[in-house]
C-alpha cells in the first residue's frame, strides 16, 4: 500500500514532517486542529512538500531522515521540487512526488 512523507509550513514559520497512508485525511485532520500535537496550535498549515512512497515503512524512514535534515535543505528540497514540476494536489490524488503552493 502506498504511502506519502510530508512536509507542512506552520503559521510560526515553522515545518512539520509527517508521513500517512491517507493523505487526503490527514490534511484535513491538520488543517481543523484534530491531529493534535505540533500543528494544532500552529494553524493555519500549509501543504509545501509531499514524496509518495511504496509502504508506510519506508515512509517513516524518509520522514525520520528528513526530520534531521536543516532548515536550509528542507527549503531546497521545497525549491527543487516546486521547480522541477507543477503540480498540485486536486482532490487528494497524488502521486509521485509533488510540490503544493497556495496563491
Amino acid at each position: 500500500m502506498a504511502a506519502w512523507t510530508y512536509m507542512l509550513r506552520c503559521a510560526d514559520g515553522t515545518f512539520y514532517i509527517g508521513c500517512t497512508t491517507d493523505l487526503e485525511q490527514r490534511m484535513n485532520q491538520h488543517s481543523a486542529g484534530t491531529f493534535g500535537g505540533y500543528t494544532s496550535t500552529r494553524r493555519p498549515v500549509e501543504l509545501v512538500w509531499v514524496g509518495e512512497t511504496p509502504t508506510i515503512h519506508d515512509a517513516i524512514d524518509f520522514e525520520r531522515r528528513i526530520k534531521g535534515w536543516s532548515r536550509a535543505k528542507k527549503e531546497a528540497l521545497i525549491r527543487e521540487i516546486g521547480r522541477a514540476s507543477r503540480f498540485y494536489l486536486i482532490e487528494g490524488a497524488v502521486d509521485g512526488m509533488r510540490a503544493s503552493r497556495r496563491a
